[in-house]
């Protein structure tokens, strides 16, 4: 196996890939990438055995064949070197990977290529065109509610939702809800609802770039291709909660409020909160909204007021500062509504005013004041 392409091309593309190569396995190799070289056609895979990521790459080549290489050395190698022209060249019998420049030489030991896992061939069942920049979007607004907590599988990803005539995408950790829907997407076919891990998520957002994309399901798989790139994620096989039961239908309590200063002063009055329940306090009246902390184990405190339009009675609400922070930014608008009911009951934000075809639903539940 043998080819030549520019340091910097191979390194922006096992980039794309590199996110999914597990740092510690049980299967070592998986801590490989493999490489297959047909012609000028390098394809490289990795694999967790959940998630996998290919991509093709432009080489120059002169000698097919496969191999796989330590991920972590090769693109640490090919991190630290400038843009140059390299060979690439591989013994077939011990697996020698030699990486070649004008200045240097490196050699890496690789592995068969008969020992990675073979990734399973994808069968489609349903199919959308999508548009990469849109999905980009949606995964940015609703990926970062989505829980850690293993226990509750179906909340470790994004629920994706497809009609033909509308996508939504919902995350929620318990704590706080997301549910993203867009309609008027032109050629748009109905799938079953599916749930995409969160690490699948991370993957996507950080390696897509064109504008047009095909996603495709089955029954346990789902699948993103776009230009060089194919994503292939297992997905989460559970029942999703019934998050539209948890969304109040009686918040009447309406706090309009310009998004950037709110985001600024929660950041603030939270460096003196607990560092423990990271609570801070919102206590509403007329047109001022006052935020407010305080650390009793430390003896800290914080205050600040701002102007809103606020139409319900006086009221004392808590919440956990990270979760507003997370909420206030992933918000694109300049102004955002806070809907309340009463100070046990979950808050609903959303912007005040929405993009034709969008609508944008977070949910927060409070926390319990202290005396």
């Amino acid at each position: 196996m043998k080819f030549t392409v520019s340091s910097i091309d191979f390194q922006r593309g096992l980039a794309k890939i590199s996110g999914v190569v597990p740092s510690k396995s049980t299967l070592p190799i998986l801590e490989n990438i493999l490489f297959d070289l047909k012609k000028n056609s390098l394809r490289a895979v990795a694999t967790d055995l959940e998630v996998s990521v290919s991509i093709v790459i432009d080489v120059k080549g002169s000698e097919d064949g496969t191999v796989t290489i330590p991920a972590r050395r090769l693109l640490d190698t090919l991190r630290s070197l400038p843009d140059v022209q390299m060979i690439v060249s591989v013994d077939a019998s011990s697996h020698k990977v030699k990486l070649m420049t004008e200045t240097g030489e490196y050699t890496i030991l690789g592995e068969s290529s008969e020992e990675f896992p073979a990734v399973p061939q994808f069968k489609a069942e349903q199919q959308n065109q999508i548009d990469i920049v849109f999905l980009k979007k949606i995964i940015g607004g609703t990926a970062f509610a989505v829980s850690p907590d293993e226990l509750r599988p179906a909340m470790t990803g994004m629920l994706l939702q497809v009609t033909g005539k509308e996508l939504r995408a919902v995350a929620t950790d318990g704590h706080r809800l997301v549910r993203y829907t867009t309609t008027g997407l032109k050629g748009l076919n109905a799938i079953d609802d599916v749930i995409i891990p969160s690490k699948a998520l991370s993957l996507l957002a950080k390696s897509m770039e064109d504008a047009q994309g095909v996603m495709t399901t089955n029954a346990s798989h789902i699948q993103f291709q776009f230009g060089s790139t194919t994503l292939t994620s297992r997905l989460i096989e559970e029942k999703y909660p019934n998050y539209e039961s948890v969304i109040p239908l009686d918040n009447t309590k309406s706090l309009t409020i310009t998004r950037e200063d709110l985001l600024a002063s929660v950041r603030r009055v939270a460096l003196y909160s607990s560092s423990t329940t990271h609570q801070i306090r919102f206590s509403m009246k007329a047109s001022e909204l006052r935020v407010a902390a305080e650390d009793v184990d430390f003896g800290g405190e914080a205050r600040e007021k701002l102007r809103c339009a606020y139409d319900g009675e006086e009221m004392e609400i808590g919440f956990n500062s990270t979760y507003i922070v997370d909420l206030l930014s992933h918000l694109d608008a300049d102004e955002i509504t806070f809907k309340f009911s009463n100070p046990i009951r979950a808050a609903v934000v959303s912007p005040s005013s929405h993009r034709t075809g969008e609508d944008i639903l977070m949910l927060v539940m409070p926390v319990r004041l202290n005396a």
